[in-house]
C-alpha cells in the first residue's frame, strides 16, 4: 500500500448532514477514505464492525453524545479504545474542552473547523504526512 495514503480511514460522527459533508469533502481531498455516523450509537456500530484510523466526532448529537460515545469506546478492551479523536464542538469554554479530553479526545476544535486545522490534525492523527 502507498505509505501516503495509508492509515486514512476515517469516520465523521456528526448530526449535521451539512457539518459530515465539509468533513468529508475536505479529508477525501486528501485522500482519506471516509465513512459517516448520525450519532454516537450509530458510530459504536460501525467502529465494532470495521477498523477505522481517526474519529471526527461531534460533542451535541442525540442518541448519544460525543462524550459519551468516547467514554464507552475507551472503556473496551483491544486496539478499539485507542483510536485516535478528533472532538468537534460549537461549545467553546475552557470545561468543554475539559470534558472533552476527560472523556478521550485527543484533541478539541471549535466549529467552525477551517480544512487546513482539520486536515493538519487529522494528519497528525493518523501519522501520515502533509
Amino acid at each position: 500500500m502507498d505509505e501516503t495514503i495509508a492509515k486514512g480511514r476515517v469516520l465523521v460522527i456528526d448530526d449535521s448532514a451539512m457539518v459530515r459533508r465539509y468533513i468529508r469533502d475536505a479529508l477525501e481531498r486528501r485522500q482519506f477514505e471516509v465513512q459517516e455516523a448520525f450519532n454516537g450509537v450509530e458510530a459504536m456500530e460501525k467502529v465494532l464492525s470495521a477498523p477505522f484510523d481517526l474519529l471526527v466526532v461531534d460533542v451535541n448529537m442525540p442518541k448519544m453524545d460525543g462524550y459519551t460515545f468516547l467514554h464507552a469506546l475507551r472503556a473496551r478492551d483491544g486496539e478499539i479504545a485507542t483510536i485516535p479523536a478528533l472532538m468537534t464542538s460549537t461549545e467553546a469554554g475552557p470545561q468543554d474542552m475539559a470534558a472533552a479530553y476527560a472523556a478521550g479526545a485527543n484533541f478539541y476544535l471549535v466549529k467552525p473547523v477551517s480544512q487546513d486545522d482539520l486536515i493538519g490534525y487529522a494528519n497528525a492523527l493518523t501519522g501520515r504526512s502533509p
